[in-house]
């Protein structure tokens, strides 16, 4: 009797999940299949795709704009991430402390995350316009003579890294919700052994929310391979290549060169980084995150 009424159950079960199934394997599945197929080919949308193997992936390793997209990738990499977890978990440190208004403070900070990608480019472009900008104003009261930012190749980059900086409450916010997860007992006892809150900060608040460093150095280094929006609104990949993003480029193989083979093989290669890169730094985690019971990844 049990087993029949578990059968009509998973009968059931499937027969409601089958729109989402049946969506998710014709808009989903089935484009990463094919994408996959593609990547061996040559294919520019107006003639069939021609399959031509690995010609792809060997042409990456000796295309020139490939290896400026790699390497403007990896420095905004390499400065935004550890920037933004810092200001994020500072921002959460801060807006945790019993002080006036803190909830107004902490939505205030979370809010200019809300805003879209390219709403803020348009924002920021301004904000960096050597001329009118508020940066350069800013810094002309000084008596500072500012840069070009965007339009400079020395200042392009770093433009883009500053303006990461706008998006940290989203971090924030994660942040808080571990800061709020340690137990308040493990402050009190080390308040009494004379511990000062800069050696709470290292010894207790930073190990109790490794998880959440964790994750948010995963998402962070997930997100910046993949930054795209700020480089085709504000500099379409210049001054000359300083912004030209590995995603970007993609892009402009795939949709404005219609090497659509190409662009997917690019797709793939970035897939496969972002797995390793992710794994690795699971792996070198292990003994450095503290997990609740002990428990390891």
């Amino acid at each position: 009797m049990r087993q029949g009424a578990r059968r009509r159950e998973t009968k059931y079960f499937y027969l409601f999940i089958s729109p989402w199934l049946i969506g998710a394997a014709i808009f989903t599945l089935y484009p990463i299949l094919y994408s996959l197929y593609i990547s061996f080919t040559e294919y520019n949308i107006t003639s069939a795709p021609k399959w031509v193997g690995l010609q792809n992936y060997t042409k990456m390793f000796q295309d020139d704009l490939f290896w400026r997209g790699v390497k403007a990738t990896v420095l905004f990499t390499i400065f935004s991430v550890p920037l933004q977890l810092l200001l994020s978990l500072f921002l959460a440190v801060l807006v945790n402390q019993k002080i006036p208004f803190r909830r107004f403070f902490r939505t205030a900070i979370y809010f200019p995350s809300m805003i879209s990608g390219v709403a803020m480019s348009l924002v920021w472009l301004w904000v960096f316009n050597s001329k009118i900008g508020m940066f350069n104003w800013a810094l002309g009261l000084l008596g500072i003579n500012g840069p070009k930012w965007l339009e400079d190749s020395n200042w392009a980059l770093a433009s883009m890294v500053i303006m990461t900086m706008w998006s940290a409450g989203a971090g924030m916010v994660i942040f808080l919700a571990g800061l709020q997860g340690v137990p308040p007992i493990l402050y009190e006892a080390a308040k009494i052994d004379g511990v000062t809150r800069w050696q709470s900060l290292w010894r207790i608040t930073l190990p109790m929310i490794s998880p959440v460093v964790l994750f948010q150095l995963i998402m962070g280094i997930i997100d910046s391979f993949q930054v795209f929006t700020q480089a085709f609104v504000m500099t379409k990949g210049g001054p000359h290549y300083a912004t030209q993003f590995y995603v970007y480029y993609l892009w402009q193989n795939g949709f404005k060169f219609f090497k659509m083979g190409y662009a997917s093989a690019m797709s793939w290669l970035l897939l496969i980084v972002i797995m390793l890169m992710t794994f690795l730094i699971m792996r070198v985690s292990r003994k450095l995150v503290h997990y609740e019971g002990g428990g390891g990844v």
